[in-house]
């Protein structure tokens, strides 16, 4: 069967319940319609590049299907429908990936390096402000 993976962007007023309720969901069209639901990621809320439906974010998730293509279809369908989604998008992939997407790998990666303002590096004397008009003339 065709892998794909499905994103779908949800309310940014929506209960993380209530998004794990549409994972839930989603996975159940697949299933009934003779798909397969390999691995399903919460990214959490995030913020938008740009405000939709007056949005500046959403929750995002993640669905890796094994599916034939009438299944993503009645997925899409279904997902169209309901007004808690406000974006979705399904590709075709050759494979699945393997351990946690690059989204979840980023945020590993984040909290691994060293925040701004730590302390870890040396900056040298401070400067005033009046150093700086003290070579004007004029």
């Amino acid at each position: 069967m065709p892998l794909y993976e499905h994103v779908f962007l949800a309310r940014q007023d929506l209960a993380q319940a209530q998004v794990d309720a549409l994972a839930e969901n989603a996975t159940k069209i697949i299933e009934d319609n003779g798909g397969k639901v390999v691995k399903t990621e919460t990214w959490g809320l995030r913020s938008l590049a740009y405000r939709i439906a007056k949005n500046r974010k959403a929750h995002y998730v993640m669905l890796d299907v094994d599916a034939p293509a009438p299944v993503v279809a009645e997925l899409e369908r279904q997902t169209q429908i309901n007004e808690d989604v406000i974006r979705y998008m399904t590709i075709r992939v050759d494979a699945h990936e393997q351990g946690p997407s690059a989204m979840m790998r980023r945020g590993e990666r984040d909290r691994d390096r060293p925040r701004r303002g730590d302390g870890d590096r040396d900056r040298g004397p401070r400067r005033d402000r009046d150093d700086d008009d003290a070579g004007f003339d004029g």
